[in-house]
């Protein structure tokens, strides 16, 4: 049985889908998460505690589908980091905060991301903190040597693919260039 506070954001990520954050009423929240109004406030004390949880669960739950891609049985490396960009371009698409989240692009329709400005909190990584921790965990369990410099290109493909998104086979196409790249060279280490 999920906690309050799980309730509290899945009603919350429901309502942010279906309209702007600032259309977004707090007693609906509660009342969509089947909670008090006072239940909401005491666990994020307002509107703007409760985007900044919302935005940090979505961080956490691309990381999670991060280390889920790159842990799933693959041919090789260069598979994996595809299908990391895979994840990451349609991660971005289907998620708003997500997208915000990976290129540092907010708009008035979604909750400000924690640690901007005059709102307090544990501040959402910027788009490049969150590519490093992707690189630094495709490094760690891909184990080799250009590990890190091989995820770091797939991740920036994926994100132009997210910034300026192509036609669905597009996608395909960045699949594909991806294999390419990251199979072995001859230069291999060499930068």
């Amino acid at each position: 049985m999920p906690t309050a506070r799980e309730s509290l954001l899945e009603a919350a990520g429901a309502a942010l889908s279906a309209r702007p954050w600032p259309s977004v009423r707090m007693v609906d929240v509660a009342a969509a998460a089947g909670v008090s109004r006072q239940t909401l406030y005491n666990e994020f004390g307002g509107k703007a505690g409760l985007g900044r949880a919302l935005v940090r669960r979505e961080a956490d739950w691309y990381l999670d589908g991060v280390d889920r891609v790159l842990r799933a049985p693959a041919a090789g490396s260069g598979d994996r980091l595809a299908s990391l960009a895979e994840w990451t371009v349609r991660a971005a698409a289907a998620r708003p905060l997500v997208r915000a989240l990976l290129t540092g692009h907010w708009d008035g329709n979604l909750p400000a991301p924690p640690g901007r400005g005059a709102r307090p909190g544990v501040p959402a990584p910027g788009p490049g903190e969150l590519a490093g921790a992707v690189r630094d965990r495709a490094a760690e369990v891909l184990a080799a040597p250009d590990a890190a410099h091989r995820c770091e290109l797939a991740v920036r493909l994926a994100l132009s693919y997210v910034v300026a998104p192509a036609r669905e086979s597009g996608l395909g196409e960045l699949l594909g260039l991806l294999r390419l790249l990251s199979g072995p060279t001859r230069t291999a280490g060499v930068r």
